[in-house]
């Protein structure tokens, strides 16, 4: 089992309002892959927690998408506006907001969540999981940062965090950022119970106060 951030004992977990999923807009091989999307949804549902996502309407996007959003939580989806022809068929579910490009998808998306959870997806959904994670290591947020590691689906990444511990590239204390589970409910009480446990490269403050005086519009403040 992955070792990740840990907590107190006397620590009371974290109570999330909404949490951010990267996911694949394609629906993948495997039928395994559909049914944590769905389960993921579900376990939001049951605990009231409302979704942020890429906006799309296919694959594991739609699927987690109408989930929550049928059971009576609030969906915000955000979407470059040229992704709006591939990433959309038919009606969208929630509320959708549309950006300038993907810069402004990740840090709208950001800044709406708690907390961050990667379904399996291609080389978007890794990007996502990368720059959130970075981010992490950086203390721009102190957010969790949750991987559902589907059937093995990101066993392969996971292997390479490790040779960059090996070769001396990533600080051990930073491989731990990410959160690891097998099964949705196992992630969500392990994000629950997350605590950071690695040395930041700035205070979460100073990153605050650099985007304060820079003015420039482009890009929002993340909340810890």
């Amino acid at each position: 089992m992955e070792r990740e951030g840990t907590s107190t004992a006397n620590e009371k977990k974290r109570r999330f309002k909404r949490i951010c999923v990267f996911c694949g807009s394609r629906a993948g091989y495997k039928a395994s892959f559909g049914d944590a999307a769905l389960e993921l949804g579900k376990q939001l549902v049951e605990r009231k927690i409302d979704l942020v996502y890429g906006g799309g309407s296919l694959g594991l996007m739609g699927l987690i998408s109408q989930t929550v959003f049928n059971g009576g939580c609030h969906v915000l989806g955000v979407i470059p506006k040229a992704l709006l022809p591939h990433e959309i068929s038919g009606e969208t579910v929630g509320e959708l907001k549309t950006v300038a490009d993907m810069h402004q998808r990740k840090s709208a998306m950001a800044k709406h969540a708690e907390a961050f959870i990667a379904l399996p997806g291609g080389y978007g959904t890794m990007e996502e999981l990368l720059e959130m994670i970075t981010w992490s290591q950086l203390g721009i947020h102190e957010k969790p940062v949750g991987l559902l590691n589907v059937e093995g689906y990101y066993n392969s990444l996971l292997a390479l965090f490790d040779k960059g511990v090996e070769e001396g590239f990533i600080d051990s204390s930073a491989r731990h950022i990410v959160v690891i589970a097998d099964t949705a409910e196992e992630l969500i009480r392990k994000i629950e119970e997350y605590s950071p446990v690695h040395d930041k490269a700035a205070p979460t403050q100073t990153w605050e106060v650099d985007q304060l005086s820079e003015s420039t519009g482009s890009g929002e403040l993340l909340s810890s």
